[in-house]
Protein backbone atom coordinates (compact mmCIF):
# COMPACT_ATOMS: atom_id res chain seq x y z
CA UNK A 1 0.00 0.00 0.00
CA UNK A 2 2.16 2.79 -1.30
CA UNK A 3 0.77 5.95 -2.77
CA UNK A 4 3.16 8.73 -3.47
CA UNK A 5 3.63 11.88 -5.44
CA UNK A 6 1.80 15.12 -5.75
CA UNK A 7 -1.97 14.87 -5.61
CA UNK A 8 -3.71 17.75 -7.33
CA UNK A 9 -7.41 18.14 -6.65
CA UNK A 10 -10.01 19.12 -9.25
CA UNK A 11 -10.06 22.82 -8.50
CA UNK A 12 -10.57 25.72 -10.81
CA UNK A 13 -7.52 27.17 -12.52
CA UNK A 14 -8.20 30.57 -11.00
CA UNK A 15 -8.27 29.12 -7.49
CA UNK A 16 -5.00 27.36 -8.12
CA UNK A 17 -3.41 30.56 -9.33
CA UNK A 18 -4.61 32.49 -6.30
CA UNK A 19 -3.32 29.79 -3.94
CA UNK A 20 0.04 29.78 -5.65
CA UNK A 21 0.28 33.57 -5.42
CA UNK A 22 -0.24 33.36 -1.67
CA UNK A 23 2.87 31.25 -1.20
CA UNK A 24 6.21 32.88 -0.51
CA UNK A 25 9.05 32.46 -2.98
CA UNK A 26 11.36 29.63 -1.94
CA UNK A 27 14.12 30.11 -4.51
CA UNK A 28 16.72 31.00 -1.90
CA UNK A 29 15.20 29.09 1.02
CA UNK A 30 17.74 27.00 2.90
CA UNK A 31 15.94 26.36 6.17
CA UNK A 32 13.34 23.76 7.05
CA UNK A 33 10.73 23.50 9.79
CA UNK A 34 9.80 19.86 10.29
CA UNK A 35 6.81 18.89 12.37
CA UNK A 36 7.17 15.97 14.78
CA UNK A 37 4.48 14.48 16.99
CA UNK A 38 6.53 13.22 19.92
CA UNK A 39 9.13 15.12 21.89
CA UNK A 40 12.17 12.91 22.51
CA UNK A 41 12.99 12.18 26.16
CA UNK A 42 16.58 13.13 25.30
CA UNK A 43 18.87 13.23 22.25
CA UNK A 44 21.22 10.28 22.76
CA UNK A 45 20.25 7.35 20.49
CA UNK A 46 22.69 5.07 22.33
CA UNK A 47 20.86 5.59 25.61
CA UNK A 48 17.15 5.37 24.92
CA UNK A 49 14.48 3.33 23.11
CA UNK A 50 12.20 6.16 21.95
CA UNK A 51 11.85 6.45 18.18
CA UNK A 52 11.50 10.20 18.65
CA UNK A 53 15.25 10.41 19.38
CA UNK A 54 16.31 8.93 16.05
CA UNK A 55 13.68 10.98 14.23
CA UNK A 56 15.75 14.05 15.07
CA UNK A 57 19.38 12.91 15.18
CA UNK A 58 19.78 9.79 12.97
CA UNK A 59 22.13 10.58 10.05
CA UNK A 60 21.68 14.27 10.86
CA UNK A 61 23.73 14.65 14.05
CA UNK A 62 25.05 11.13 14.63
CA UNK A 63 26.48 8.52 12.25
CA UNK A 64 27.49 4.87 12.54
CA UNK A 65 30.00 2.68 10.78
CA UNK A 66 27.19 1.82 8.38
CA UNK A 67 23.88 3.48 7.66
CA UNK A 68 20.48 2.31 6.44
CA UNK A 69 19.32 4.24 3.37
CA UNK A 70 15.82 5.13 2.23
CA UNK A 71 15.48 1.69 0.57
CA UNK A 72 16.50 -0.22 3.67
CA UNK A 73 19.89 -1.13 2.24
CA UNK A 74 23.15 -1.12 4.19
CA UNK A 75 25.54 1.58 2.99
CA UNK A 76 29.00 2.75 4.08
CA UNK A 77 29.05 5.66 6.52
CA UNK A 78 31.96 6.35 8.87
CA UNK A 79 33.44 3.11 7.58
CA UNK A 80 34.23 3.58 3.91
CA UNK A 81 34.83 -0.14 3.41
CA UNK A 82 35.13 -3.46 5.19
CA UNK A 83 36.25 -7.03 4.68
CA UNK A 84 34.83 -10.19 6.22
CA UNK A 85 36.88 -13.27 6.97
CA UNK A 86 35.94 -16.56 5.31
CA UNK A 87 34.57 -17.95 8.57
CA UNK A 88 32.34 -14.88 9.02
CA UNK A 89 33.83 -14.02 12.40
CA UNK A 90 36.20 -11.13 11.67
CA UNK A 91 35.13 -7.76 10.27
CA UNK A 92 37.89 -5.30 9.40
CA UNK A 93 36.59 -1.75 8.96
CA UNK A 94 38.52 1.02 7.22
CA UNK A 95 37.36 4.46 8.35
CA UNK A 96 36.94 7.58 6.26
CA UNK A 97 39.70 10.15 6.50
CA UNK A 98 39.29 13.58 8.02
CA UNK A 99 36.23 12.84 10.14
CA UNK A 100 35.78 15.13 13.14
CA UNK A 101 33.23 15.44 15.89
CA UNK A 102 31.28 18.66 16.22
CA UNK A 103 33.62 19.83 18.98
CA UNK A 104 36.53 19.68 16.51
CA UNK A 105 38.16 16.51 17.84
CA UNK A 106 39.18 13.74 15.44
CA UNK A 107 37.03 10.63 15.11
CA UNK A 108 39.33 7.60 15.08
CA UNK A 109 39.26 3.85 15.54
CA UNK A 110 39.63 4.43 19.29
CA UNK A 111 36.21 6.11 19.31
CA UNK A 112 34.72 3.13 17.49
CA UNK A 113 36.19 0.76 20.07
CA UNK A 114 34.92 2.96 22.90
CA UNK A 115 31.43 3.03 21.42
CA UNK A 116 31.12 -0.71 20.85
CA UNK A 117 32.72 -1.64 24.18
CA UNK A 118 30.40 0.78 25.96
CA UNK A 119 27.30 -0.58 24.19
CA UNK A 120 27.99 -4.21 25.12
CA UNK A 121 29.31 -3.56 28.63
CA UNK A 122 27.59 -5.18 31.59
CA UNK A 123 26.34 -1.78 32.82
CA UNK A 124 25.32 -0.60 29.35
CA UNK A 125 22.17 1.52 29.17
CA UNK A 126 21.81 0.96 25.42
CA UNK A 127 18.18 0.05 24.72
CA UNK A 128 19.31 -2.39 22.03
CA UNK A 129 22.20 -3.94 23.94
CA UNK A 130 21.35 -7.31 22.39
CA UNK A 131 22.55 -6.03 19.01
CA UNK A 132 26.09 -6.03 20.35
CA UNK A 133 26.01 -9.37 22.19
CA UNK A 134 27.57 -11.30 19.25
CA UNK A 135 30.75 -9.19 19.55
CA UNK A 136 33.66 -10.98 21.18
CA UNK A 137 36.28 -8.24 20.92
CA UNK A 138 37.10 -4.91 19.30
CA UNK A 139 40.71 -4.11 18.41
CA UNK A 140 42.37 -1.01 16.97
CA UNK A 141 44.98 -1.68 14.30
CA UNK A 142 45.72 1.97 13.53
CA UNK A 143 43.73 5.25 13.72
CA UNK A 144 41.79 4.34 10.57
CA UNK A 145 41.32 0.60 11.08
CA UNK A 146 39.25 -1.33 13.59
CA UNK A 147 38.80 -5.09 13.77
CA UNK A 148 35.64 -6.58 15.26
CA UNK A 149 35.67 -10.28 16.10
CA UNK A 150 32.37 -12.07 16.63
CA UNK A 151 31.55 -15.04 18.85
CA UNK A 152 29.64 -16.64 16.00
CA UNK A 153 28.65 -15.75 12.42
CA UNK A 154 25.93 -13.10 12.50
CA UNK A 155 24.18 -12.57 9.20
CA UNK A 156 22.64 -9.20 10.08
CA UNK A 157 25.68 -7.68 11.80
CA UNK A 158 26.29 -4.90 9.24
CA UNK A 159 22.60 -4.02 9.33
CA UNK A 160 22.69 -3.88 13.12
CA UNK A 161 25.57 -1.40 12.96
CA UNK A 162 23.31 0.88 10.95
CA UNK A 163 20.80 1.31 13.80
CA UNK A 164 20.73 4.58 15.70
CA UNK A 165 21.74 2.65 18.79
CA UNK A 166 25.13 1.95 17.14
CA UNK A 167 26.17 5.50 16.21
CA UNK A 168 29.75 6.41 17.07
CA UNK A 169 30.30 8.69 20.06
CA UNK A 170 33.40 10.10 21.76
CA UNK A 171 34.42 9.28 25.34
CA UNK A 172 34.89 12.99 26.09
CA UNK A 173 31.28 13.90 25.23
CA UNK A 174 29.24 10.68 25.49
CA UNK A 175 27.99 11.38 29.01
CA UNK A 176 26.45 14.70 27.93
CA UNK A 177 24.87 13.60 24.65
CA UNK A 178 21.37 13.43 26.10
CA UNK A 179 21.20 17.21 26.46
CA UNK A 180 24.04 18.35 24.21
CA UNK A 181 24.57 15.80 21.42
CA UNK A 182 28.00 15.84 19.77
CA UNK A 183 28.27 13.65 16.70
CA UNK A 184 30.03 13.57 13.34
CA UNK A 185 27.01 14.29 11.14
CA UNK A 186 26.24 17.06 8.63
CA UNK A 187 24.18 18.99 11.19
CA UNK A 188 25.13 20.34 14.61
CA UNK A 189 22.83 20.65 17.58
CA UNK A 190 21.97 24.28 18.41
CA UNK A 191 19.16 24.39 20.96
CA UNK A 192 16.26 22.54 22.52
CA UNK A 193 13.31 24.47 23.88
CA UNK A 194 11.34 21.79 25.76
CA UNK A 195 7.80 21.40 24.55
CA UNK A 196 8.40 23.56 21.51
CA UNK A 197 11.31 22.83 19.17
CA UNK A 198 14.80 21.45 18.55
CA UNK A 199 17.13 23.29 16.19
CA UNK A 200 20.05 21.99 14.13
CA UNK A 201 22.37 23.92 11.86
CA UNK A 202 24.66 22.95 9.00
CA UNK A 203 28.05 21.57 10.01
CA UNK A 204 30.51 23.62 7.94
CA UNK A 205 33.32 21.18 8.74
CA UNK A 206 31.46 18.04 7.73
CA UNK A 207 33.74 15.36 6.33
CA UNK A 208 31.28 14.15 3.66
CA UNK A 209 29.06 15.73 1.04
CA UNK A 210 27.64 19.06 2.17
CA UNK A 211 23.90 19.26 2.80
CA UNK A 212 21.68 21.84 1.11
CA UNK A 213 19.94 23.04 4.29
CA UNK A 214 21.59 25.62 6.51
CA UNK A 215 19.14 25.13 9.35
CA UNK A 216 16.54 22.58 10.41
CA UNK A 217 13.99 23.09 13.16
CA UNK A 218 11.95 20.19 14.52
CA UNK A 219 8.69 21.68 15.76
CA UNK A 220 6.91 19.55 18.37
CA UNK A 221 3.17 19.37 17.61
CA UNK A 222 1.42 16.39 19.22
CA UNK A 223 -2.16 17.51 18.51
CA UNK A 224 -3.54 16.31 15.13
CA UNK A 225 -5.70 19.40 14.61
CA UNK A 226 -2.80 21.72 15.41
CA UNK A 227 -0.57 19.75 13.01
CA UNK A 228 -3.10 20.24 10.22
CA UNK A 229 -3.41 23.94 10.93
CA UNK A 230 0.36 24.42 11.08
CA UNK A 231 0.87 22.81 7.69
CA UNK A 232 -1.95 24.73 6.05
CA UNK A 233 -0.66 28.03 7.46
CA UNK A 234 2.93 27.33 6.43
CA UNK A 235 4.15 27.42 10.03
CA UNK A 236 5.78 24.05 9.34
CA UNK A 237 7.05 22.91 5.96
CA UNK A 238 6.68 19.18 6.43
CA UNK A 239 5.56 16.27 8.56
CA UNK A 240 7.41 13.04 7.91
CA UNK A 241 4.79 11.22 9.98
CA UNK A 242 1.56 13.21 9.83
CA UNK A 243 -0.70 12.48 12.83
CA UNK A 244 -4.12 13.30 11.35
CA UNK A 245 -5.09 10.68 8.74
CA UNK A 246 -8.58 12.13 8.52
CA UNK A 247 -7.08 15.30 7.00
CA UNK A 248 -5.11 13.54 4.26
CA UNK A 249 -7.78 14.08 1.54
CA UNK A 250 -7.64 17.82 2.25
CA UNK A 251 -3.93 17.89 1.44
CA UNK A 252 -4.29 15.52 -1.51
CA UNK A 253 -6.62 18.05 -3.09
CA UNK A 254 -4.25 20.97 -2.54
CA UNK A 255 -1.49 21.45 -5.17
CA UNK A 256 0.70 23.23 -2.64
CA UNK A 257 1.49 19.91 -0.98
CA UNK A 258 3.01 16.53 -1.68
CA UNK A 259 1.31 13.58 0.00
CA UNK A 260 3.42 10.42 0.20
CA UNK A 261 1.89 7.37 1.84
CA UNK A 262 4.53 4.69 2.21
CA UNK A 263 5.48 1.88 4.53
CA UNK A 264 7.22 1.70 7.89
CA UNK A 265 8.75 -0.95 10.11
CA UNK A 266 6.07 -0.08 12.65
CA UNK A 267 4.30 -3.19 13.90
CA UNK A 268 1.42 -1.70 15.85
CA UNK A 269 0.41 -4.08 18.60
CA UNK A 270 -1.74 -4.48 21.66
CA UNK A 271 1.25 -5.14 23.90
CA UNK A 272 0.42 -7.73 26.54
CA UNK A 273 2.10 -8.41 29.87
CA UNK A 274 2.63 -12.15 29.40
CA UNK A 275 4.11 -12.54 32.88
CA UNK A 276 1.09 -11.14 34.71
CA UNK A 277 -2.19 -12.99 35.43
CA UNK A 278 -4.50 -13.49 33.67
CA UNK A 279 -2.40 -12.73 30.58
CA UNK A 280 0.05 -15.52 31.42
CA UNK A 281 -2.75 -17.88 30.37
CA UNK A 282 -2.54 -18.65 26.61
CA UNK A 283 -6.31 -19.11 26.41
CA UNK A 284 -6.85 -15.55 27.65
CA UNK A 285 -4.46 -14.19 25.02
CA UNK A 286 -6.14 -16.29 22.35
CA UNK A 287 -9.52 -14.96 23.44
CA UNK A 288 -8.23 -11.41 23.07
CA UNK A 289 -6.91 -12.26 19.60
CA UNK A 290 -10.35 -13.58 18.56
CA UNK A 291 -11.96 -10.37 19.93
CA UNK A 292 -9.94 -8.00 17.74
CA UNK A 293 -11.34 -6.75 14.45
CA UNK A 294 -8.18 -5.37 12.82
CA UNK A 295 -9.87 -3.71 9.88
CA UNK A 296 -12.30 -1.88 12.15
CA UNK A 297 -9.31 -0.47 14.06
CA UNK A 298 -7.52 0.57 10.85
CA UNK A 299 -10.66 2.21 9.50
CA UNK A 300 -11.73 3.83 12.74
CA UNK A 301 -8.39 5.01 14.08
CA UNK A 302 -6.31 5.42 10.93
CA UNK A 303 -8.98 6.18 8.31
CA UNK A 304 -7.97 3.13 6.31
CA UNK A 305 -4.21 3.74 6.39
CA UNK A 306 -2.51 0.57 7.58
CA UNK A 307 -2.02 -3.10 6.69
CA UNK A 308 -3.37 -5.89 8.94
CA UNK A 309 -0.71 -8.14 10.48
CA UNK A 310 -0.94 -11.45 12.31
CA UNK A 311 2.56 -11.52 13.79
CA UNK A 312 5.44 -9.17 14.50
CA UNK A 313 6.74 -8.71 10.97
CA UNK A 314 6.51 -6.12 8.19
CA UNK A 315 4.28 -7.12 5.24
CA UNK A 316 6.67 -5.56 2.71
CA UNK A 317 9.50 -7.93 3.68
CA UNK A 318 10.00 -10.92 1.36
CA UNK A 319 9.97 -13.30 4.34
CA UNK A 320 6.55 -12.11 5.53
CA UNK A 321 3.93 -14.77 6.26
CA UNK A 322 0.28 -13.71 6.35
CA UNK A 323 -0.93 -15.05 9.69
CA UNK A 324 -3.94 -12.78 10.14
CA UNK A 325 -6.19 -15.84 9.92
CA UNK A 326 -4.59 -17.63 12.90
CA UNK A 327 -7.23 -16.27 15.27
CA UNK A 328 -10.03 -14.82 13.12
CA UNK A 329 -12.51 -12.34 14.57
CA UNK A 330 -14.94 -14.60 16.43
CA UNK A 331 -16.66 -13.34 19.59
CA UNK A 332 -18.27 -16.68 20.40
CA UNK A 333 -14.91 -18.43 20.25
CA UNK A 334 -13.40 -15.69 22.41
CA UNK A 335 -16.08 -16.13 25.07
CA UNK A 336 -15.63 -19.91 25.04
CA UNK A 337 -11.86 -19.56 25.54
CA UNK A 338 -12.39 -17.14 28.43
CA UNK A 339 -14.73 -19.64 30.06
CA UNK A 340 -12.15 -22.41 29.62
CA UNK A 341 -9.58 -20.14 31.24
CA UNK A 342 -11.82 -19.64 34.27
CA UNK A 343 -13.30 -16.26 33.32
CA UNK A 344 -16.85 -16.97 32.08
CA UNK A 345 -17.88 -13.43 32.98
CA UNK A 346 -14.68 -11.80 31.76
CA UNK A 347 -12.42 -9.68 33.93
CA UNK A 348 -11.18 -6.14 34.46
CA UNK A 349 -7.82 -4.78 33.28
CA UNK A 350 -6.08 -1.53 32.43
CA UNK A 351 -5.07 -0.20 29.03
CA UNK A 352 -2.30 2.40 29.12
CA UNK A 353 -2.25 4.59 26.04
CA UNK A 354 0.72 6.80 25.02
CA UNK A 355 0.07 9.97 22.99
CA UNK A 356 0.25 8.82 19.33
CA UNK A 357 -2.98 8.92 17.35
CA UNK A 358 -2.93 5.20 16.62
CA UNK A 359 -2.78 4.44 20.36
CA UNK A 360 -5.34 6.90 21.71
CA UNK A 361 -7.90 6.34 18.95
CA UNK A 362 -7.15 2.66 18.55
CA UNK A 363 -7.43 2.12 22.29
CA UNK A 364 -11.02 3.36 22.39
CA UNK A 365 -11.96 0.90 19.65
CA UNK A 366 -10.16 -2.04 21.27
CA UNK A 367 -11.77 -1.29 24.63
CA UNK A 368 -15.14 -1.49 22.92
CA UNK A 369 -14.23 -4.71 21.10
CA UNK A 370 -12.92 -6.50 24.19
CA UNK A 371 -15.88 -5.25 26.19
CA UNK A 372 -18.14 -7.36 23.98
CA UNK A 373 -16.62 -10.53 25.44
CA UNK A 374 -16.61 -9.27 29.04
CA UNK A 375 -13.09 -7.84 29.25
CA UNK A 376 -13.63 -4.42 30.81
CA UNK A 377 -10.71 -2.09 30.20
CA UNK A 378 -9.91 1.03 32.17
CA UNK A 379 -8.23 3.43 29.76
CA UNK A 380 -5.29 5.30 31.28
CA UNK A 381 -3.74 7.99 29.05
CA UNK A 382 -0.02 8.44 29.74
CA UNK A 383 2.63 10.74 28.34
CA UNK A 384 5.53 9.26 26.42
CA UNK A 385 8.00 9.59 29.30
CA UNK A 386 5.52 7.90 31.62
CA UNK A 387 5.02 5.05 29.16
CA UNK A 388 8.76 4.47 28.88
CA UNK A 389 9.17 4.46 32.65
CA UNK A 390 6.07 2.48 33.61
CA UNK A 391 5.40 0.04 30.77
CA UNK A 392 8.70 -0.34 28.91
CA UNK A 393 11.10 -0.23 31.85
CA UNK A 394 8.91 -1.18 34.80
CA UNK A 395 6.51 -3.72 33.20
CA UNK A 396 3.83 -1.87 35.16
CA UNK A 397 0.93 -2.44 32.80
CA UNK A 398 -1.71 -4.97 31.72
CA UNK A 399 -2.23 -3.93 28.12
CA UNK A 400 -0.91 -1.03 26.08
CA UNK A 401 -0.73 -0.01 22.43
CA UNK A 402 2.51 0.94 20.74
CA UNK A 403 4.08 0.80 17.31
CA UNK A 404 7.48 -0.92 17.30
CA UNK A 405 9.28 0.97 14.55
CA UNK A 406 12.73 -0.59 14.92
CA UNK A 407 13.81 -2.45 11.77
CA UNK A 408 13.68 -6.26 11.72
CA UNK A 409 13.07 -6.43 15.46
CA UNK A 410 11.37 -9.81 15.83
CA UNK A 411 14.32 -10.83 18.01
CA UNK A 412 13.00 -8.72 20.91
CA UNK A 413 10.73 -11.65 21.79
CA UNK A 414 13.79 -13.67 22.75
CA UNK A 415 14.88 -11.17 25.39
CA UNK A 416 14.19 -12.44 28.90
CA UNK A 417 13.90 -8.97 30.39
CA UNK A 418 11.80 -7.39 27.64
CA UNK A 419 8.58 -5.72 28.69
CA UNK A 420 6.29 -8.35 27.09
CA UNK A 421 7.78 -10.83 29.61
CA UNK A 422 7.40 -13.59 26.99
CA UNK A 423 9.41 -16.78 27.38
CA UNK A 424 9.52 -19.60 24.85
CA UNK A 425 12.68 -21.73 24.46
CA UNK A 426 11.51 -22.92 21.04
CA UNK A 427 11.32 -19.35 19.77
CA UNK A 428 14.75 -18.56 21.24
CA UNK A 429 16.20 -21.57 19.45
CA UNK A 430 14.88 -20.28 16.13
CA UNK A 431 16.39 -16.87 16.84
CA UNK A 432 19.77 -18.46 17.60
CA UNK A 433 19.67 -20.31 14.28
CA UNK A 434 18.68 -17.11 12.46
CA UNK A 435 21.55 -15.16 13.97
CA UNK A 436 24.08 -17.72 12.77
CA UNK A 437 22.59 -18.27 9.31
CA UNK A 438 23.94 -16.32 6.33
CA UNK A 439 22.04 -18.01 3.47
CA UNK A 440 19.17 -15.72 2.47
CA UNK A 441 16.56 -18.37 1.72
CA UNK A 442 17.31 -20.28 4.91
CA UNK A 443 17.10 -17.04 6.88
CA UNK A 444 13.70 -16.30 5.35
CA UNK A 445 12.45 -19.76 6.30
CA UNK A 446 13.54 -19.23 9.90
CA UNK A 447 11.87 -15.83 9.94
CA UNK A 448 8.65 -17.49 8.82
CA UNK A 449 8.94 -20.09 11.56
CA UNK A 450 9.47 -17.37 14.17
CA UNK A 451 6.44 -15.43 12.94
CA UNK A 452 4.27 -18.54 13.23
CA UNK A 453 5.34 -19.24 16.81
CA UNK A 454 4.47 -15.71 17.91
CA UNK A 455 1.13 -15.80 16.13
CA UNK A 456 0.11 -19.14 17.60
CA UNK A 457 1.19 -18.07 21.09
CA UNK A 458 -0.87 -14.88 20.71
CA UNK A 459 1.94 -13.13 22.52
CA UNK A 460 0.45 -9.75 21.71
CA UNK A 461 -2.58 -8.49 19.84
CA UNK A 462 -1.03 -8.01 16.40
CA UNK A 463 -2.97 -5.15 14.81
CA UNK A 464 -1.49 -3.47 11.75
CA UNK A 465 1.65 -2.18 10.09
CA UNK A 466 1.77 1.56 10.56
CA UNK A 467 1.64 3.52 7.33
CA UNK A 468 4.07 6.38 6.85
CA UNK A 469 1.98 9.36 5.90
CA UNK A 470 4.27 12.15 4.83
CA UNK A 471 2.96 15.58 3.87
CA UNK A 472 5.19 18.45 2.85
CA UNK A 473 5.46 21.59 0.76
CA UNK A 474 5.43 20.60 -2.91
CA UNK A 475 8.66 22.52 -3.46
CA UNK A 476 10.54 20.28 -1.04
CA UNK A 477 12.43 17.28 -2.34
CA UNK A 478 14.55 14.58 -0.73
CA UNK A 479 12.40 13.51 2.21
CA UNK A 480 11.88 9.78 2.68
CA UNK A 481 8.63 8.25 1.45
CA UNK A 482 9.17 5.04 3.45
CA UNK A 483 10.69 4.41 6.89
CA UNK A 484 13.05 1.43 6.84
CA UNK A 485 14.47 2.91 10.07
CA UNK A 486 13.26 5.53 12.51
CA UNK A 487 14.51 8.65 10.80
CA UNK A 488 13.84 12.05 9.33
CA UNK A 489 17.04 11.93 7.29
CA UNK A 490 17.66 15.45 5.98
CA UNK A 491 20.90 14.77 4.13
CA UNK A 492 19.25 14.95 0.67
CA UNK A 493 16.54 17.49 1.43
CA UNK A 494 16.44 20.68 -0.63
CA UNK A 495 14.06 23.29 -1.94
CA UNK A 496 13.34 23.58 -5.65
CA UNK A 497 12.93 26.78 -7.67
Amino acid sequence: MTRKGKRVGLVAAVAVAVAAMSLPAYAAKTDLTMGVVLEPPHLDPTGGAAAAIDEVVYSNVFEGLTRIDRNGEVKPALAKSWTISDDGLTYTFTLNDGVTFHDGSDMTAEDVKFTLDRAMAEDSTNAQKALFEPIDSVAVTDPSTVVVTLKRPTGHFLFNLGWGDAVIVAPETAADNKANPVGTGPFKFVEWVPGDHITLEKNADYWGDAVALDKATFKIIPDPAAATAALMAGDVDAFGNFPAPEAVPQFEADPRFTVAVGSTEGETILSTNNGKPPFDNPKVRQAIAHSIDRQAIIDGAMFGLGTPIGSHFAPHHPAYVDLTGTYPYDLDKAKALLAEAGFPDGFEATLKLPPPTYARRGGEIIADQLGKVGIKLEIIPVEWAQWLEQAFKGKDYDLTIVSHTEPMDIGIYARDDYYFDYKNPKFNEVMDKLAAETDTEKRYALMGEAQTILAEDAVNGFLFELAKTGIWNAKLEGLWENSPVQANDLTEVHWTE
